[in-house]
């Protein structure tokens, strides 16, 4: 994760031991330091079935039924998360157009670091044959890529047609829309759901953020890109 004590920790243990004890003061201190009422244990279970929400669409009557609480509550518990910074939601981005968009946000951790302590995977091994491993990096990414926008969470979305596919993030500044999907694999292949953003959208072109060595295209306007290259296009402009 990115938190510096647990970023420059020695080992992974050392690391996962300093994240550890940031949940715990963060529930028992943080959270009624600022006068809220919720028991620490419940607040920890709910954040724990958020692990299982992290890079999908928010079903918040399904979250709460599954937690056993009032839909009012589950979105009480979220927006607190939010506004605290442990969780991103992302707004769906509404074109106008005529077909059937998803309208409900998507949910992501803010630090992998966290995510992975409370999925209660604590190396890079395990990680790698975990089933959120790809939802990881997504999350990962997307952060790193929202924070070198400098994009204000109200310019920051996703898109999405039932049926037809997703873009992962569209951030809207400056009058453009720039378009970016997050694939943990070093052969990413274009997909149904690019070019329909591509063809539906008011966007020039579309990056995909990939673990690879060095940007090249594998389609008309779809870029592949590693995280870097996100960073040296923004030193240059």
């Amino acid at each position: 994760g990115g938190y510096p004590l647990s970023f420059l920790a020695k080992s992974d243990s050392d690391a996962f031991t300093w994240l550890a004890a940031y949940i715990r003061t963060y529930l028992e201190q943080d959270i009624p330091g600022l006068g809220i009422s919720i028991p620490a244990d419940t607040l920890r279970r709910f954040w724990m079935m958020l692990v299982h929400c992290h890079g999908n669409i928010l079903n918040t009557a399904e979250l709460a039924r599954s937690f056993g609480i009032a839909d009012t509550t589950a979105r009480r518990y979220l927006d607190l998360l939010s506004g605290t910074f442990m969780v991103r939601q992302l707004q769906p981005f509404i074109a106008n157009i005529k077909k059937r968009q998803i309208r409900s946000p998507k949910i992501y951790f803010r630090d992998s670091g966290l995510l992975h302590q409370l999925m209660g995977v604590y190396d890079n091994s395990s990680l790698l044959t975990h089933i959120k491993c790809g939802a990881s990096w997504e999350g990962f990414a997307l952060e790193q890529v929202v924070r070198l926008k400098a994009a204000h969470p109200s310019d920051c979305f996703f898109w999405g047609i039932h049926g037809q596919g997703e873009v992962d993030l569209l951030i809207r500044q400056r009058g453009k829309i720039e378009a970016f999907e997050f694939k943990y694999s070093s052969a990413p292949q274009a997909t149904k759901s690019m070019h329909v953003a591509l063809q539906t959208l008011p966007i020039e072109s579309l990056t995909v953020v990939a673990p690879v060595e060095e940007r090249f295209y594998m389609a008309e306007r779809i870029a592949v890109s590693p995280l870097d290259g996100i960073v040296a296009e923004e030193q240059s402009n």
